[in-house]
C-alpha cells in the first residue's frame, strides 16, 4: 500500500518584528518591486499571490503585522494561523534584535513545535555605516543555537529580498514546482546585487 503525500496548495507567511525595521518595505519590494522610504505604521495587512504551476493553483498569503505590542491577541492569532515566519530586525537597531528573540520564544510557545519554519532577516544592510548589530554574532545564534535560517537584506537596494521569500516557501514545504515561478519573479528584479550572506546548510536548500 503506497502512501500519497498531499501537497499544500495554500501557505501563509507572516512578517513579525519591531516597528520601523522594514517589514512592509520587504513585502512591497517583493510584490511590487517598489520602495517607500517614509515609514507608514501598519496594523495588519494580508496580501495574496496566486501561482498556477502545472495546472495546480498555489496561493501564497503574506501577512504584514504591526510592530507595536499594543495588539497581543491579534499577534497570537496571526501566529496560530501561519505556516512560516520572517522575524525582521534592522542592522542599525540592536533593540529590534531583542524583539526578534522575544517573538521567536512566543512563536515556539504558541505553535508548540521547535521545528516551526523561521527565517531571521537582518534588514537595512544599505546602512552599513550605521550598523550596530554584528552579522557574525547573529549568524552564530540563529543557525547554531536556534537552528533557524538567517539572511541579511535591503528592501531599499533590493538585496536578497527574493531569497527571503524563497527560503520561507522552501521551509513551508511548498511543492518544488513553485521554483520556476519564483525564478521568473526574480528575473524582473535587477541582477547587479552582489550581496550573498551565509545560508544555513543544515536547515535549507536552494530552490533551482
Amino acid at each position: 500500500m503506497s502512501l500519497e503525500v498531499k501537497e499544500k496548495t495554500q501557505v501563509r507567511l507572516v512578517f513579525l518584528g519591531a516597528a520601523g525595521v522594514g517589514k512592509t518595505a520587504l513585502i512591497q519590494r517583493f510584490l511590487q518591486d517598489t520602495f517607500e522610504p517614509k515609514h507608514r505604521r501598519t496594523v495588519e495587512e494580508l496580501h495574496s499571490k496566486e501561482y498556477d504551476i502545472g495546472g495546480v493553483k498555489i496561493t501564497v498569503e503574506i501577512l504584514d503585522t504591526s510592530g507595536s505590542y499594543s495588539f497581543p491577541a491579534m499577534r497570537k492569532l496571526s501566529i496560530q494561523n501561519s505556516d512560516a515566519f520572517a522575524l525582521v530586525y534592522a542592522v542599525d537597531d540592536p533593540e529590534s534584535l531583542e524583539a526578534v528573540k522575544s517573538l521567536r520564544d512566543e512563536i515556539l510557545e504558541i505553535k508548540e513545535d521547535k521545528y516551526t519554519p523561521i527565517v531571521v532577516v537582518g534588514n537595512k544592510v544599505d546602512r552599513e555605516q550605521e550598523r550596530q548589530v554584528s552579522n557574525e554574532d547573529v549568524l552564530s545564534t540563529v543557525e547554531m543555537d536556534w537552528n533557524n535560517s538567517y539572511l541579511e537584506a535591503s528592501a531599499k537596494e533590493n538585496a536578497n529580498v527574493v531569497e527571503v521569500f524563497k527560503e520561507l516557501l522552501q521551509q513551508a514545504n511548498l511543492p518544488s514546482r513553485l521554483s520556476p515561478a519564483l525564478r521568473r519573479r526574480r528575473e524582473t528584479f535587477p541582477k547587479d546585487t552582489n550581496f550573498r550572506p551565509p545560508m544555513n546548510k543544515t536547515n535549507s536548500c536552494i530552490l533551482s
